[in-house]
């Protein structure tokens, strides 16, 4: 199978989540080999930074990257649209801090990729296969980790209110799957933390644009959900992101229960740092 980049570079500005300024994030070829990389632009310079599980800085309400001198927010959506999609090499530059939360799911990102072409590349694609069985658990939450030639994830979520209560989607994760069934579901808050999250000046460009607020009755947007389990197949987004912070695509089971961005994080360290779990290959 060949490493993939794409056609010709495409741009998508909006609205940062925690600022609420305007910001965009601009895809563009690269070549075999070297991967998906961060280029920061900054009142310095401009600072690349690779994917590794050790670059993530902050998991508080989104995914942050940082290289100790810049950093940059919410990445996970453009993350996963990519590992989603399966495109293997890409510079991504980010301008204002943050890449925009769009209509807080992959779907714009997702168009954008496809409307600029997938372009296969004369060299194999690089993969780590998880060999043996791992997992870590902590605080409800845990991840199951097994052989698996694909990338599929079964992902359960618990929330003790009736508009969501228990969810579970299972899903072989391939680009065709990802961007129908994953990529358009949206992230979500309940109306008394976003409300505390405005009154401490977070989470700014926040609004029922962006994200499926749940109030005392339910959902408050106008539009209703995407899809009757749209929590659950977003935090399976948000997984799928996450797990290209290892900097190269994944072959395995995954079995997910009530995770997040830390976990998900600290699911990624033990996975680099324990000998014997990921055998890294061409495919």
């Amino acid at each position: 199978m060949p490493q993939t980049t794409l056609g010709e570079s495409v741009v998508c500005r909006g609205i940062s989540l925690h600022s609420g300024h305007e910001v965009s994030v601009e895809f563009r070829p690269a070549s075999e080999n070297s991967g998906i990389v961060f280029h920061i632009h900054s009142e310095d310079g401009v600072h690349l930074l690779s994917l590794r599980p050790e670059a993530v800085s902050t998991t508080e309400l989104a995914t942050t990257v940082s290289d100790g001198k810049v950093s940059v927010s919410t990445i996970e959506h453009v993350l996963a649209a990519l590992n989603g999609l399966g495109v293997d090499n890409v510079e991504v530059h980010v301008f204002g801090g943050e890449a925009p939360i769009l209509d807080g799911s992959a779907k714009i990102v997702v168009d954008a990729l496809l409307g600029a072409g997938l372009r296969a590349q004369n060299a194999p694609r690089r993969v780590a296969r998880v060999v043996r069985e791992c997992s870590l658990e902590k605080d409800g939450k845990s991840i199951v980790a097994r052989p698996f030639d694909g990338f599929l994830v079964d992902y359960t979520i618990r929330f003790p209110h009736p508009a969501i209560g228990e969810q579970r989607f299972v899903l072989n994760v391939t680009p065709e799957t990802f961007e129908k069934e994953v990529a358009p579901a949206r992230t979500f808050g309940f109306l008394k933390e976003v409300e505390y999250l405005h009154s401490r000046g977070l989470a700014r460009g926040g609004s029922l644009d962006n994200v499926v607020v749940v109030g005392d009755e339910g959902v408050i947007n106008k539009e209703g959900l995407r899809f009757p389990d749209e929590f659950v197949r977003h935090k399976m987004l948000d997984f799928i992101g996450d797990m290209a912070m290892l900097g190269r695509p994944m072959l395995g089971a995954f079995t997910v229960s009530c995770s997040g961005h830390g976990h998900n994080n600290a699911f990624l360290r033990k996975l680099v740092r324990e000998e014997g779990l990921l055998e890294y290959a061409d495919r």
